[in-house]
């Protein structure tokens, strides 16, 4: 058994389990970490199903289970609402706790609603996609969608404990999978230039989804994560590196209705971003190369689809959070696991840089 990676925040810190075979210990997992509470999971509808037939080990969990559809489309305020009902309709009080089974979308949501329903409940999150594991299930931030853009409205409301299990990985499709490689290759570019070359060493390997490769790949992401938000726990200053790609890619994803996964978006916005910061004279050109390659060798895209006119992607962009007096910023790479620092961890872009940058990936 592996030790747990530790995440620290301001009042305490959590344990992220990267261990294969742990979503058949989930009710151990709860009992040491929401003991003497009731627990309600909430959980993506088709995961639920693959988790309750054993495609993962036997199912341990039997307690309360709400379910709600997969996909990016639940992650809503009508969902938190929903959920939150149910909650208070089944008699769940202060003394509860939540479960998130599934991908991103809920761990998101199911962080949101333990943030806010009576004030705040404590809650477990059990990634079941490489994208949660890697990424959205370490820091804290919860939140929902609404039409003007993505987690504008939400909490930073750390979990009581993270289990990932590699196994679930086995049945994850392709191109899920491939999303969430390209949050790890974000990783090695603005922390760690060694776990980027080891990504470029070991791309077969975790395109088969060798067990031992993934989870060493799924425990240097989180490692990396944990490091970076226990020292800007409410994103005020260096946590605004794990936006590089970003600023981009939740552009993408609202111009293209969401029809653009996020994986996909942020490896779109990876090689954009770093095209910008070639053109400001920020990033090293050979970062730009080998990411290219890198990126279409795991099979993520690099051009955008031609159905998306450049209009439609820069106009969500002055609704992004990194945003100050009005202007468009981003976190631009400069090295291999550097990033540039001048009056802060961001850099303004004017509007015609950003169409430059975008108009080399067409």
């Amino acid at each position: 058994m592996q030790r747990a990676i530790t995440v620290s925040h301001a009042v305490a810190s959590y344990p992220v389990y990267v261990e294969p075979g742990i979503l058949g210990r989930l009710n151990g997992v709860v009992a040491e970490h929401l003991p003497d509470r009731r627990v309600a999971m909430i959980a993506d509808a088709t995961v639920y199903q693959l988790y309750q037939a054993g495609h993962w080990g036997p199912a341990s969990w039997t307690g309360d289970t709400l379910r709600v559809p997969a996909g990016e489309a639940s992650k809503t305020r009508e969902s938190w609402a929903h959920l939150s009902d149910a909650l208070f309709e089944r008699g769940f009080g202060r003394d509860s706790g939540l479960i998130g089974l599934g991908g991103g979308m809920v761990g998101d949501l199911t962080g949101f609603v333990a943030a806010t329903y009576m004030r705040g409940l404590p809650y477990v999150l059990a990634p079941t996609t490489l994208l949660a594991m890697v990424d959205a299930s370490v820091g804290g931030k919860t939140g929902v969608n609404t039409s003007h853009g993505k987690n504008l409205i939400g909490a930073f409301h750390p979990p009581a404990a993270v289990a990932a299990d590699p196994l679930a990985l086995v049945s994850l499709p392709a191109p899920e999978y491939r999303g969430g490689l390209a949050e790890a290759v974000k990783h090695g570019l603005i922390a760690d230039g060694s776990y980027f070359e080891w990504i470029e060493a070991q791309a077969e390997p975790i395109l088969q989804r060798d067990p031992q490769v993934v989870a060493q790949l799924v425990r240097r992401s989180v490692q990396i994560k944990a490091d970076v938000v226990g020292q800007d726990e409410r994103e005020a200053g260096r946590r605004a590196i794990l936006n590089a790609g970003h600023t981009v890619a939740h552009a993408l994803e609202a111009a293209s209705s969401y029809q653009l996964s996020h994986g996909e978006a942020v490896a779109l916005g990876l090689v954009a971003e770093c095209e910008l910061g070639v053109r400001l004279h920020v990033t090293d050109p050979q970062v730009r190369e080998r990411l290219t390659r890198l990126l279409a060798r795991l099979g993520l895209p690099v051009r955008l689809p031609s159905s998306l006119d450049l209009a439609a992607v820069i106009g969500p962009m002055g609704a992004d959070k990194k945003n100050r007096k009005g202007q468009i910023h981003c976190a631009l790479i400069t090295t291999f696991g550097a990033m540039h620092q001048r009056d802060g961890w961001t850099t303004a872009v004017s509007l015609q840089d950003m169409r430059a940058a975008l108009e080399t990936i067409v």
